[in-house]
């Protein structure tokens, strides 16, 4: 929950430890709601000067921009205009064509395509939603069996015997795992569990990704290193299905234009039903800035057009491999389902009406259904539960 791509990541890291404790303070949904307005801003307008730049330094035509809402904007940009055209870009055009509502069109999406004349993209940035639940679920189930080995071993040493020695039949290993987690369970519960940074570290909220031949690309990682202000933190290049350069950077961000561009496009408009009063909104985001770190990570991806297609409508989808990751999960029971629905609500109250919680509804140590969650969110807004005996 440590992400580094908002300003304000050190406090936004408290508020969800103390919640996931169960243990709100006064003004966390105050200080929650003024992190998603002041931080979503600073990374859209970070990764908006951001683009321009880097697109500046291998393209020398003008750019046309658009916004687009959902991944079919994406995917008809890329099947309406014949570029690089392989047998296999072909192909897989031609399947879409066939069939677009199989490619997951629906899916939203918060980006900005960069085009130049003839209509080929040359880049998209977007805000992410951050993968957070999967990377806390990940980090309670290692404390989990971490805990469970210290019980094998002060049973194996009670038994005088070396733990690779010691044998525990299958039924009592299960026993001992649901002690385990109920000993971790408890101590969020007592407020002794401590959130690990560098384990829940996410870096590729705000995320950036350029197309453009592999000649061109290495020219630009080039460029990005002789820059003397942005720092290449992360570097990964994946080949197989899905193949592209995945670097992390660390980046400054510009108070006064961030500021000047709220105000004159007037954007706190669109937060009037955010729970701050709009008196306070139309003063800008300097108020809110207190605290902020003067960098962000930003995730640049650099790819070629044959790999962005095979990625939005081949063998490496995006959202065939989100599919894929959710059901390999290994670590399942009521207390990932319980961060899966606290991140949501977390979230779900920094983006509601709602000023003040007295209590966080759903804990770790609890137990709950889907549709509770969806309960608790529509109380945020005020709406009637789907109740037929109401």
């Amino acid at each position: 929950m440590y992400l580094t791509s908002f300003v304000h990541r050190d406090q936004l890291f408290s508020i969800a430890e103390r919640w996931f404790s169960g243990r709100p303070e006064h003004g966390d949904v105050r200080a929650l709601t003024e992190i998603l307005i002041c931080d979503v801003f600073i990374i859209r307008e970070t990764l908006e000067v951001l683009s321009r730049r880097l697109l500046g330094m291998i393209h020398e035509g003008p750019l046309h921009q658009s916004r687009i809402s959902f991944k079919g904007d994406l995917r008809d940009l890329l099947s309406a205009v014949n570029r690089d055209s392989t047998p296999r870009t072909e192909e897989l055009f031609s399947r879409y064509r066939q069939n677009p509502d199989f490619y997951y069109r629906e899916s939203p999406m918060n980006a900005s395509v960069f085009l130049d004349g003839l209509g080929h993209m040359l880049g998209v940035y977007r805000v992410k939603r951050p993968k957070t639940n999967r990377r806390i679920a990940d980090w309670i189930f290692r404390n989990v069996l971490e805990r469970a080995r210290e019980m094998a071993m002060d049973r194996a040493r009670q038994s005088g015997i070396p733990l690779e020695q010691f044998i525990t039949p299958p039924g009592e290993m299960m026993e001992e795992f649901v002690r385990a987690e109920e000993h971790i369970a408890e101590s969020f519960r007592d407020g002794s569990m401590r959130f690990e940074q560098s384990a829940l570290t996410i870096q590729d909220v705000g995320a950036l990704k350029i197309v453009a031949n592999s000649g061109t690309l290495e020219q630009l990682e080039k460029s990005l290193s002789a820059a003397s202000d942005i720092l290449v933190v992360e570097k990964e290049k994946f080949s197989g299905n899905f193949r592209a350069t995945n670097l992390i950077l660390e980046v400054p961000w510009d108070p006064d234009h961030v500021c000047r561009q709220y105000r004159d496009t007037n954007y706190w408009e669109r937060y009037r039903n955010r729970g701050i009063p709009p008196a306070d909104l139309c003063k800008g985001l300097d108020p809110f800035f207190s605290g902020a770190k003067p960098t962000i990570s930003i995730e640049l991806i650099l790819t070629t057009f044959p790999d962005l297609v095979e990625s939005e409508l081949g063998s490496s989808i995006h959202e065939e491999r989100i599919i894929s990751q959710r059901d390999n999960k290994y670590y399942k029971g009521y207390i990932p389902m319980n961060v899966e629905f606290l991140v949501e609500f977390l979230f779900a109250v920094g983006f509601s009406p709602v000023d003040y919680l007295e209590e966080i509804p759903i804990k770790i140590w609890g137990r709950y259904l889907p549709e509770t969650l969806g309960s608790y969110i529509r109380q945020l807004y005020a709406l009637p539960d789907h109740d037929f005996f109401a």
